[in-house]
């Protein structure tokens, strides 16, 4: 057994730590027995540069597809292209408003203890306006992740990348052909320029983007041929919102609106520090999805109420046997 694995069976004991571990393992299981895993990312996750191990995760085929917020999409690729253009504050929790501003002048863009620059933004969005146009003149219409992928094959942007190529899970993703499904694509830095390219004309419609529903439509044949050929379905939720609300609907929107005989989740698993209070649903016990015919009430199901920026990477390096 590898040094970090170790150390959490010897330590990982109690609270939020078993839980940690018991989750890590239940996970390993599923894959043992020929399961596939979903992964929905929330949060800043990319900016916390989470690649460096959930790049490893999808290379070993422990992650089969990907549900992110827009900015979780994008966010890996602009630290691939600027990391070492970032400023880390390490007293984020003390900046004054005159710092802020200060930093707005400077053009940065603060996500927590980092900021990331305006430059990368643009430079990107680029290379991004010849695809969204292209797509929009020959009624080409793709989904965020595809044009993400498609970007990701010019052989001009290798060159530029200031981080091991082995950092980047958007790169992983694109090597295995993951699909990568990203509600509310308008939520995000990208999402907001295609929105304003369209209103100026200079991308020439909004079907350039497929939309969320045909996101869900593709999620929903992706899920049934998965389990067509046998395979359950996990899900692995870092943190809440869209990404894990969206992608987890998919199986009460086959059995009770396509009216189709499938398996629920196999697994369920979610890292957030909300709680279950005034009506939130991030942090909603896992029980309560049994109602939503999400989850079974055998299914292995835990919530770890802690850090997905610490915990994410010691339960990948567990499954990983590091």
């Amino acid at each position: 057994m590898s040094n970090i694995s170790k150390f959490m069976d010897d330590h990982f004991r109690h609270f939020n730590a078993r839980e940690t571990v018991a989750a890590a393992q239940a996970y390993k299981d599923q894959l043992a027995s020929g399961n596939k895993m979903m992964v929905s990312l929330a949060g800043a996750m990319s900016t916390g540069e989470i690649g460096r191990s959930l790049a490893e995760m999808i290379r070993q085929d422990k992650v089969h597809a990907i549900s992110c917020t827009a900015a979780n999409l994008e966010e890996d690729i602009f630290n691939l292209m600027a990391h070492d253009e970032y400023k880390i504050v390490p007293n984020w929790r003390a900046l004054s408003t005159e710092d802020e501003v200060e930093l707005l002048n400077q053009g940065f863009n603060r996500v927590t203890d980092t900021c990331i620059p305006e430059t990368v933004m643009r430079n990107i969005e680029g290379r991004m306006l010849t695809l969204w146009k292209d797509a929009a003149d020959n009624d080409r219409p793709r989904f965020p992740y595809e044009f993400m992928y498609e970007l990701l094959d010019d052989p001009t942007l290798e060159p530029l990348f200031q981080i091991p190529k082995e950092n980047s899970w958007m790169l992983a993703a694109k090597e295995k052909g993951l699909p990568i499904f990203v509600p509310g694509i308008e939520d995000s830095t990208l999402g907001n320029i295609f929105a304003a390219r369209v209103t100026q004309g200079i991308v020439s419609s909004h079907r350039a983007m497929r939309s969320g529903t045909e996101q869900m439509s593709k999620l929903i044949g992706w899920y049934q041929e998965q389990t067509n050929s046998g395979a359950e379905i996990g899900f692995f939720q870092v943190g809440g919102g869209i990404a894990g609300d969206f992608a987890i609907c998919v199986v009460p929107t086959m059995i009770q609106d396509l009216k189709l005989d499938i398996p629920l989740w196999s697994y369920f698993c979610q890292i957030s520090d909300a709680v279950t209070s005034y009506g939130g649903y991030s942090g909603a016990v896992p029980n309560e999805k049994i109602t939503w015919c999400k989850l079974s009430g055998e299914a292995p199901k835990f919530m770890i109420q802690s850090d997905a920026s610490i915990v994410a990477p010691l339960m990948f390096a567990y499954i990983l046997g590091w």
